[in-house]
């Protein structure tokens, strides 16, 4: 198990993401995508249909939400060994603690545009959603986002705006906005995966190629407490330190209270101080410590209030 460092952490609070590119060996890639692809779309009149197929042909193991997930895989040794790939186990122990829970599991498919046009389906892009608006505290889930082929540009990989996952919307409203400056597509080689904290804005993209496009989903919950469980070990007492709100020589703080304030493209110059102190918040609860703060951005929301203003006037 490889667990994450201050740093990755400290991305995932600010971002909302983390990319391990090309980390599932090759061997079980294959063997993946052959038990995704066993059921094919191109042979079916409609979605409904090839879902029906697939989950009664077992294309994905049934797993009850809420168990262990040390039980869910126990007979499925291709899952298991996915998620026991040293980066992603390490990940997950990083981000959950050390029982995590299933939540539940999907085979997301692509169509290409013969196989989209012959079920009569329109030839456009998902829209902007957000999978959590019903859960909004600082406890979150993961979702893993696998991509057992090479993605290309003309695949349509998923598109997600980094940064968006601690502005609470009403799920499927943010539908409307769309080409949202700093948006991503995935384009990754074979083998990678990508984890989503749970109110990541993202969207499928539109498949243009000749190649179905399999990506498997997973989201997984805490069982136990979040709190300090990946590699502190990089902690230093400068990631304590509380630099000016403004005026400041450029790079000030250390590298974890950089990655914690570098804004995003979108946000707006000045509500976008929201998400910085928002972030602030997510590190508290993953540090365990109510008092923790990057550059005196929650202290002055907490300063001691004076008991007696007339007596000191």
């Amino acid at each position: 198990m490889i667990k994450l460092n201050s740093q990755q952490m400290a991305k995932f609070v600010a971002e909302g993401y983390l990319r391990f590119d090309g980390v599932v060996p090759r061997a079980l890639n294959e063997q993946l995508l052959a038990r995704f692809q066993s059921v094919d779309p191109s042979h079916h009149g409609n979605l409904r249909d090839y879902y029906h197929e697939a989950v009664d042909q077992r294309v994905l193991p049934i797993g009850a939400s809420g168990l262990p997930l040390d039980q869910v895989f126990d007979d499925e040794p291709l899952f298991y060994a996915l998620l026991a790939v040293p980066e992603i186990e390490g990940a997950i122990c990083s981000l959950l603690g050390e029982a995590p829970r299933f939540d539940h599991h999907f085979l997301h498919v692509t169509l290409t545009p013969e196989t989209r046009t012959r079920m009569q389906l329109p030839a456009a892009a998902q829209h902007n959603h957000q999978d959590s608006t019903i859960d909004p505290d600082l406890a979150f889930d993961i979702q893993l986002f696998y991509f057992p082929q090479a993605v290309t540009e003309a695949m349509g990989g998923t598109r997600f705006l980094p940064g968006s996952h601690l502005r609470t919307v009403s799920e499927a409203a943010i539908a409307r906005y769309q080409n949202i400056v700093g948006q991503q597509h995935v384009v990754c080689p074979a083998g990678s995966v990508f984890i989503f904290h749970k109110g990541l804005w993202h969207g499928g993209g539109l498949n243009t190629s000749q190649m179905m496009r399999y990506l498997y989903k997973i989201r997984l919950a805490p069982g136990g407490s979040q709190v300090r469980q990946w590699d502190t070990s990089d902690l230093a007492p400068i990631d304590d330190r509380q630099g000016p709100t403004f005026w400041r020589e450029a790079g000030g703080g250390s590298v974890v209270q950089q990655i914690l304030m570098r804004p995003q493209p979108w946000f707006e110059y000045d509500v976008g101080r929201l998400e910085l102190i928002n972030r602030i918040k997510l590190w508290r609860y993953l540090l365990g410590d109510p008092a923790a703060d990057v550059d005196y951005w929650l202290t002055r929301l907490e300063r001691p209030q004076l008991i007696d203003r007339g007596a000191s006037l």
